[in-house]
């Protein structure tokens, strides 16, 4: 037993079963025992691989849509980079490598990391020192100073804690964490329906026949991050893996040394993600007044903003294994097939609606 999972029945057994949520946030952000809060799960040494680690390519081109829209937003002469989640540093890193092709914006930048791990906030200022940019590191967006933004969440929405409720013939219930006969945790239904949720969710999923769950997240982190891009006249990009339309099943999931596992088995030692439903984020933020943009697949947003062509040039400078390497990287990125993320993650972005097409969903 895992010492978060001795906190979490002791929980239980004094206040009853918790939401999904509740237990989600705990397993991931607990100050102590915390998954996020003990360790750097990154890499092949660690439980998964994001796509900044799978190639240079990834953040190179990210830091260059992002110099591409300082300038569609009129080249401001301070401009604040925001990360949401940013891992090792890896990706900005790339970032701020890419775009010394823009010396202009660079010089504008300032970067600000919302990190709450201080594990992964070492690794991240390790990773970053030395690139020349102001960089300072915030617990959430809203800590980030007033001025023009640019946002960028890879791999950030998957992990913020989901509800989950199933439906009977009285309405949606909330799937809770609770305790069998034996103490150990399950999984069970709140006796009451959750008020107000069947008016709440789109046509489809109040369709559904009963034994059907569904899932969803607070609306307020991607709405308060629309309302500071709005309010500073600039742009967000969201990737993450989800899927397009609104719709029912569990995606809840765990995952350890690269492989899955039961989200209940081991709290705090295991890594839990769903799937972004990019429908209700798109929704979201332009309820705040953005201009929407996406979503699409990965492997064409990044086909789009050149990642063929940007393999071409590496592989042609490559020594010895070097060019298979690019190409494998090229094919995890884009491909669409089972173990390709081109298909499963998307890409989405908004921004203040006098801005025009971004670049990558121009076309």
């Amino acid at each position: 037993m895992t010492p978060l999972e001795t906190e979490i029945r002791e929980m239980i057994a004094s206040d009853g079963p918790m939401p999904v949520a509740r237990y989600m946030a705990l397993c991931l952000g607990h100050p102590r025992h915390g998954y996020y809060m003990t360790r750097d799960p990154f890499g092949a040494r660690g439980d998964f691989v994001t796509a900044p680690e799978i190639s240079q390519m990834f953040g190179e081109l990210v830091g260059l849509w992002a110099a591409t829209v300082w300038q569609v937003m009129g080249s401001p002469d301070d401009v604040r980079l925001v990360e949401l989640g940013p891992g090792r540093g890896t990706l900005m890193a790339d970032a701020l490598r890419a775009v010394t092709v823009v010396p202009a914006y660079r010089a504008a930048l300032s970067v600000h990391l919302v990190e709450v791990s201080p594990v992964l906030r070492r690794r991240q200022h390790d990773t970053l020192t030395g690139l020349g940019v102001p960089i300072d590191w915030h617990s959430d967006v809203a800590e980030v100073p007033d001025g023009p933004m640019i946002a960028i969440a890879n791999e950030f929405f998957d992990a913020l804690p989901i509800r989950q409720a199933v439906k009977q013939t009285d309405g949606w219930h909330e799937r809770m964490v609770g305790l069998d006969d034996e103490r150990r945790l399950t999984f069970a239904l709140h006796p009451a329906p959750v008020r107000g949720l069947d008016a709440a969710l789109p046509p489809r999923i109040r369709a559904a026949p009963v034994g059907v769950l569904c899932e969803w997240r607070s609306d307020e982190p991607v709405a308060g991050m629309a309302r500071r891009i709005v309010a500073s006249g600039g742009a967000a990009l969201v990737i993450d893996y989800g899927h397009i339309e609104s719709g029912v099943g569990e995606t809840l999931q765990a995952v350890a040394g690269h492989g899955f596992a039961d989200p209940l088995s081991a709290p705090g030692e295991m890594d839990l993600t769903a799937h972004v439903d990019f429908r209700a984020l798109g929704r979201t933020a332009a309820s705040e007044g953005a201009s929407v943009f996406g979503p699409l697949a990965q492997g064409e947003f990044l086909r789009r903003l050149g990642i063929e062509e940007r393999a071409r040039m590496l592989r042609s400078r490559a020594i010895g294994a070097q060019g298979e390497q690019v190409e494998r990287a090229l094919t995890r990125l884009t491909d669409g097939g089972p173990k390709g993320m081109g298909e499963l993650f998307k890409a989405i972005a908004f921004a203040h609606p006098r801005l025009g097409p971004l670049p990558g969903f121009d076309t």
